[in-house]
């Protein structure tokens, strides 16, 4: 898998997140998490939206080794949702144990 090759985010209901605006505008996420649930790091809970104007954001990174989508750290779902979830306010809805 090379970088050209990293998953889109597909969707991202996370209306509190200054990277989502209409879809995520971060140019690439990462998903992090423990205690079973898979959290995007990338979260930024500000009224300022960021992110790129014109951009389909991607998986840069996954340290949920216990995905089944998880390989040497990379992402190998064809594409992810995020979402709320849990505690936390954004969080990997593609995240699947093995």
């Amino acid at each position: 898998m090379t970088t050209t090759e990293m998953p889109p985010v597909a969707d991202c209901t996370v209306t509190g997140c200054s990277y989502n605006h209409d879809g995520c505008h971060a140019y690439a996420i990462t998903v992090s998490g423990e205690n079973g649930s898979a959290d995007c790091g990338t979260f930024v809970p500000l009224n300022t939206k960021g992110g790129l104007e014109k951009v389909v954001a991607q998986v840069g990174a996954c340290s949920r080794t216990d995905c089944r989508f998880n390989s040497s750290l990379e992402c190998t779902a064809s594409g992810v949702r995020v979402g709320p979830g849990g505690d936390h306010a954004a969080n990997c809805l593609t995240y699947t144990p093995v």
